[in-house]
């Protein structure tokens, strides 16, 4: 009796799974495996509020399993060896998982198809798992990715997209494939107090609340910071637990400026997985180098725990940093003030602030934070570079009545409406009664240095 083995990475779900389904429809049996890496959680990616909502994930997929007549074999340490060791108990033919744009899972790929190949089995890669278009699929003339957005996501936009497939009714798992226990949640020391419940099932549901009662207002609403109006479907994204091609599908059917603001989004997704598959390197090195001096963790040392404390004296970045030690999440447009901020107002090397997201966002992953990042320095996509958001401006723009600073910087609950965000403009008596410090540089100061540093006075 033949047997096929899928293994799980970042497409944590049955619903719209391709790999699962022609595993399934290529052998009686099949064997559901999960790889806990000690190469990806030793560098650094192992995060508590991430490793938290995995465990969340696994739990969930393996009931999910259990219903169907199955399980999930759950391995610890090198995937490729564990791969092969589960291959071999289980006298499998045949491995199908879905395609990643990391070097490090380019990697991965590479060795355990040459593992595998020379143990006489196959293995098979699915596109469109962890993406809605594949990251090698669109490319303009004479390059072999595109570095902007929009003539991406017009081509994006025209490019057909394959039919969800369903989740298998049943899944019959091979006897003698031993699995370690699955990893716990409570077990998992250090994660933020909001951090949000994971899984397919909490994601599928997450959606359909946000299909029904969000999608209309997200063109109006996705940078109203106190509205809270983004779908916050981002971890669960990450971690595979929704399908991107199932998403736009929805979002779609229901049609509307809404659908494709949030469809937009999507695509954003898969745009900075085609810059990363074909720009490895960007995940740590200048995509679009400005020959930055960055100041750095030693030489901007009391700067750098300012922001990440959210003691900056400015509340809006405040709050939003907050925000993230206190759920690992931020708002969107938190994400971009706080980058600003961190990048051209203090000069701070991105990867500084890319290094702490990723030490703490649930949805924290490489391709989107290193490229947003890049982004916001500069030395991205944008095809503004030396654009600057001021962080005054931008909350009285997006937080004007203060609800979102004073939910998350309480110190200043007794302010609203412009004084929240300007405390310092208080006369002094009044000032003294707000334990808030001051703030750590000047908007002028912070501007001058960058158009130095960039040439640009």
């Amino acid at each position: 009796m033949s047997v096929s083995v899928v293994l799980f990475t970042c497409d944590l779900r049955l619903h719209d799974h391709p790999p699962l389904r022609a595993a399934v429809d290529s052998a009686p049996e099949v064997v559901p495996v999960f790889v806990l890496d000690r190469a990806v959680t030793d560098a650094g990616f192992g995060a508590p509020n991430r490793m938290a909502f995995l465990a969340d994930c696994l739990a969930d997929l393996d009931a999910g399993l259990r219903e169907r007549g199955g399980r999930l074999v759950v391995r610890v340490g090198d995937v490729v060896e564990q791969v092969r060791e589960v291959v071999d108990a289980a006298d499998a033919d045949e491995v199908h998982m879905a395609g990643d744009v990391s070097a490090y899972a380019i990697r991965r790929e590479r060795r355990l198809r040459a593992a595998l190949e020379a143990a006489g089995r196959r293995l098979f890669v699915h596109d469109t798992v962890t993406t809605a278009v594949a990251p090698g699929a669109l490319t303009p003339a004479g390059a072999d990715h595109f570095s902007v957005f929009t003539p991406y996501f017009r081509h994006w936009s025209q490019e057909f997209l394959r039919n969800p497939v369903p989740a298998p009714r049943a899944v019959r798992v091979p006897e003698g494939v031993a699995s370690a226990p699955l990893p716990a949640r409570q077990d998992v020391a250090g994660t933020s107090p909001g951090l949000a419940a994971g899984g397919e099932t909490e994601g599928r549901r997450r959606t359909a609340a946000w299909l029904r009662g969000g999608l209309a207002a997200y063109e109006d609403r996705h940078d109203d910071l106190p509205g809270d109006a983004t779908s916050r479907l981002s971890p669960h994204l990450h971690f595979g637990t929704l399908s991107p091609v199932e998403l736009v599908h929805r979002a779609r059917r229901h049609g509307g400026a809404g659908a494709e603001a949030f469809v937009r989004q999507l695509a954003w997704r898969d745009f900075h997985r085609q810059v990363l598959a074909a720009r490895p390197a960007a995940s740590s090195a200048d995509y679009r180098t400005r020959h930055d001096s960055w100041r750095t963790a030693e030489s901007a040392a009391q700067d750098i725990a300012a922001w990440k404390e959210g003691r900056t004296g400015y509340p809006v970045v405040d709050a939003a940093m907050r925000q993230l030690v206190h759920e690992g999440w931020m708002h969107n447009r938190g994400r971009l003030l706080t980058a600003s901020f961190l990048t051209k107002t203090l000069y701070v090397d991105w990867r500084v602030g890319a290094r702490h997201f990723l030490d703490l966002l649930v949805d924290g992953d490489v391709a989107n934070n290193q490229l947003n990042w890049q982004w916001t320095a500069g030395t991205g996509t944008d095809t503004r570079p030396n654009r600057v958001l001021n962080p005054v401006r931008q909350a009285l723009r997006y937080d004007p009545d203060g609800s979102y600073v004073r939910r998350w910087v309480p110190e200043l609950r007794g302010l609203d409406g412009p004084a929240v965000h300007q405390p310092w403009k208080l006369p002094g008596l009044e000032r003294a009664r707000y334990d808030y410090p001051d703030p750590i540089v000047e908007l002028p100061d912070g501007l001058a240095r960058f158009r130095h540093a960039r040439g640009q006075d």
